[in-house]
């Protein structure tokens, strides 16, 4: 049986090469000529005049909330449908998350799901672009800036993703990116904060390197982090910055392949507005109500095609439970699922994929999971 992958890295460039020039040169840690290489050519890409390279995503939106002086007593509205570390890093920060429902048809948030939660103690909004979807930035960014509130964009999941022909992660105060192994380009772990604010980048590299004046070395101005870079990972970015068109174009034809395929059979698709430009990071669909999704992945995984469920809503979680409903995002966490996106996939993989679920959506409805056999 040939197995299907959810993701899967494609390394095929100067990824080695670069690796083994870190290697002989003995020059593998935070210190490097690829740090400042992959950060010169991720700003390029994106359009920003600053890219400051961090270890992991992760990180990346908890230095930009410590560099903006995020913290207690402040709220940070987030949608609830989305990765945990969106949520997890503004309370860590001490700040107090407000969770916003999401737009049925993109699965993002827009300005009327923001603007009804906005108090006296709303401090920043944080626009999260999901799978590809992309929020109405242009809208989002005015409405904060008739609010004279901060916007922050999770873009972890948007290189190559644009509103009215600009880069998505640029619209707002900073912008972070996630290099993690099924990321569209990979550095294995890492990440990146983006700004067009010099002030701001400064403070982001200052609070990445322990809070150590820049000229003054051990000498700590500030309360930080060693949230910085290998020069390893980075030569990894920096091949992988070299083909990323290429790896865009695969994505963008295997998400269309799929579009293709399946929309004459029940599938509900991510609405793209006109000005979005997706990167079609990874291809998601919400099956039919009626449908067990679980039994539906199960089937896929039986058949060697890897699946998983969209995020579980941050205010279910048992840490941030509340007891209002957000129902757009609550049918959406449990309907979607995220089907093989990687650019190795060959047509003929992705024919499978859609083979494989048209006949699961054909033959199951909920509650025949004992008695139903999948073709």
């Amino acid at each position: 049986m040939r197995k299907v992958s959810l993701y899967e890295p494609d390394l095929s460039g100067n990824e080695l090469p670069y690796v083994v020039d870190c290697l002989t040169s003995t020059w593998i840690s935070s210190n490097g000529e690829y740090i400042g290489k992959f950060e010169r050519a991720f700003a390029d890409f994106v359009g920003s005049a600053h890219a400051v390279a961090v270890c992991n995503g992760t990180v990346a939106l908890h230095l930009a909330l410590s560099a903006l002086d995020l913290g207690p007593g402040d709220e940070i509205i987030v949608p609830t449908f989305t990765y945990i570390a969106s949520v997890n890093m503004i309370a860590l920060r001490g700040a107090t998350p407000v969770f916003a429902d999401c737009n049925k048809d993109t699965w993002v948030i827009g300005r009327a799901d923001v603007e009804r939660l906005i108090t006296p103690r709303t401090r920043a909004i944080m626009a999260v672009h999901l799978y590809g979807g992309v929020c109405d930035l242009a809208e989002l960014r005015a409405l904060a800036d008739e609010r004279g509130l901060l916007l922050i964009e999770d873009a972890s999941e948007a290189l190559g993703c644009s509103w009215s022909g600009r880069h998505a992660g640029t619209w707002g105060a900073c912008g972070t990116f996630s290099f993690y192994g099924n990321k569209t380009i990979t550095t294995g772990e890492g990440g990146m904060v983006v700004t067009n604010d010099a002030a701001l980048a400064d403070r982001l590299r200052l609070l990445r390197n322990q809070g150590q004046h820049s000229a003054r070395r051990y000498w700590h101005v500030e309360l930080g982090f060693n949230y910085r870079m290998t020069n390893i990972a980075a030569a990894i970015g920096l091949a992988q910055m070299e083909r990323l068109p290429g790896l865009l174009q695969r994505k963008r034809a295997i998400a269309a392949r799929y579009r293709e395929r399946l929309q004459q059979h029940d599938v509900q698709f991510q609405a793209r507005p006109a000005a979005v430009e997706s990167g079609e990071w990874l291809f998601t669909v919400l099956l039919p109500d009626h449908l067990d999704r679980d039994a539906v992945m199960a089937h896929l995984g039986e058949c060697g095609i890897e699946s998983r469920p969209t995020f579980y809503c941050a205010h279910h979680m048992p840490m941030y439970e509340t007891r209002y409903a957000l129902p757009k995002s609550e049918e959406i966490s449990r309907r979607g699922i995220s089907l093989p996106s990687h650019p190795l996939l060959s047509d003929d993989d992705v024919d499978e994929v859609c083979n494989r679920l048209i006949s699961a959506i054909g033959q199951y409805t909920a509650g025949q999971a004992a008695r139903v056999r999948f073709a």
